[in-house]
């Protein structure tokens, strides 16, 4: 079991202006920000970090999203990371979300729920070493 995973702020949740909001409840949860940055993905970019989608119905409309703004990426340590984070980001649709997550607060549909979580510690890695070098990791 891994002690890390990765998020993502999605566009939406940016141009919101919740960024901080949900820092503030991932830092609340007990989760130590190992690294991050703000950035903004190419579609090529979205692309390839949603690879395993592109025989999905919803890939084009996904990369669109993911590369119509800014993101923040962000690994995450504590312990039993992945589980932990889920549980506090809630359900993909924010309409089936508990109260007190993030998807609940700052969510508005299925397609544009604010953020993204690792769903396993082999996905936090490899997703994790796409935005960051072993040099930008503390």
């Amino acid at each position: 079991m891994s002690n890390r995973t990765f998020t993502m702020i999605k566009p939406d949740a940016t141009e919101k202006g919740h960024t901080g909001g949900i820092l503030e409840m991932i830092n609340k949860a007990g989760f130590r920000i190992v690294a991050m940055k703000m950035t903004h993905l190419s579609p090529a970019k979205a692309g390839e970090f949603y690879a395993v989608h592109k025989e999905r119905p919803f890939y084009g409309e996904l990369v669109e999203f993911m590369s119509r703004g800014p993101i923040t990426a962000a690994i995450l340590e504590k312990e039993n990371a992945v589980e932990d984070f889920r549980t506090l980001i809630g359900a993909t649709n924010p309409a089936n979300a508990a109260e007190g997550t993030i998807r609940k607060k700052y969510a508005a549909s299925i397609g544009e729920n604010a953020v993204h979580g690792s769903d396993s510690d082999e996905n936090a890695a490899i997703e994790g070493s796409f935005f960051f070098s072993q040099l930008e990791q503390f």
